[in-house]
């Protein structure tokens, strides 16, 4: 985290803002202590799951998964 004085966020601060990288933090500080924190936000990660990360989550699977439904017997003949 970078630490800034109050004087020069003032002077500085759209470029410092624009300067952040997405998770990085800048500290403001007055006096030698710490009065803000100003944090770039981190993208949202997509809902989908990584390839991969569900393997083994199947426990059981029915002999007839694949077997055509009854009730769709006359669509597909």
């Amino acid at each position: 985290m970078v630490a800034i004085s109050m004087r020069e966020a003032q002077a500085t601060l759209p470029e410092l803002i624009h300067r952040l990288r997405p998770g990085d933090a800048l500290q403001i500080t007055e006096d030698g202590r710490a009065v803000a924190v100003v944090t770039a936000p981190v993208p949202e990660s997509p809902r989908m799951p990584k390839l991969g990360t569900q393997r083994g989550s199947v426990l059981y699977m029915s002999p007839d998964f694949d077997a055509p439904l009854e009730d769709f017997r006359e669509y597909t003949e």
